[in-house]
């Protein structure tokens, strides 16, 4: 069952939504906390809670006896390409599948608490997809979702599509933190990609941000002699 959002974070994502597909643009005023407050079936306490959300993460701009008008959207970029391993893969002509190996509810623990700029306990979606690249195993995707910005992600069928191409689709990026480090994998991930022991590999660990928070945290495992990052500035 998909997490149950409260009546203000409903009001966030329908600010974020409208702004995300252009219909609200920079500068633009957003209905009046009462028009809001009547169309969701609010108070406009409710309202207020969630405007003021959004002025603290700088999505709109709140001006004293004037309304609520949108901010001007700050986009990071990086080295290394926010792509779905799919397209990549038929872009050299190849064929990709997936294995779908673990799809849970967990709760965060200090790390990920930290990671998601949360508390410790707070609900995660988690996921571990095998991606092959014509049979060949090529990355463990290692995911942990926010269930506010992806609530329906433990309902998709990630044989069909890969969980990036869905939150790219369902949380639109804002931004996203990278790394990229050698090292030795978790065993469970090394047999899974098919590696000696001790052969190392590349992991790619990515923060990405959506309607204002933290969206998903994952860590993509490639065996290192049959992978390579490259990007472009």
């Amino acid at each position: 069952m998909p997490e149950k959002l409260h009546a203000y974070e409903k009001i966030k994502r329908h600010v974020l939504a409208q702004i995300h597909a252009g219909h609200w643009r920079h500068g633009d005023a957003i209905p009046a906390e009462e028009s809001l407050a009547r169309e969701f079936g609010v108070s406009r306490m409710t309202v207020h809670r969630a405007l003021r959300e959004l002025g603290s993460q700088q999505v709109v701009e709140r001006i004293r006896g004037s309304g609520t008008y949108v901010a001007q959207q700050k986009y990071q970029s990086t080295l290394v390409d926010i792509r779905n391993i799919a397209d990549e893969i038929a872009a050299r002509g190849h064929r990709h599948r997936s294995e779908l190996h673990l799809l849970e509810r967990t709760r965060a623990d200090e790390t990920l608490a930290r990671a998601f700029q949360t508390v410790a306990g707070e609900p995660l979606y988690h996921s571990v997809v095998l991606h092959f690249e014509n049979d060949l195993p090529i990355q463990v995707e290692d995911r942990y979702v926010n269930p506010r910005v992806a609530p329906d992600y433990l309902t998709q069928d990630f044989s069909r599509q890969t969980p990036n191409a869905y939150l790219m689709k369902e949380a639109p990026l804002q931004g996203v933190d990278f790394e990229i480090e050698a090292t030795t994998p978790p065993r469970a991930f090394g047999e899974m990609l098919c590696m000696a022991p001790q052969e190392p590999s590349l992991v790619l660990r990515r923060r990405t941000h959506s309607m204002g928070q933290v969206a998903s945290v994952a860590a993509m495992w490639h065996p290192a002699a049959r992978y390579r990052f490259t990007g472009k500035i």
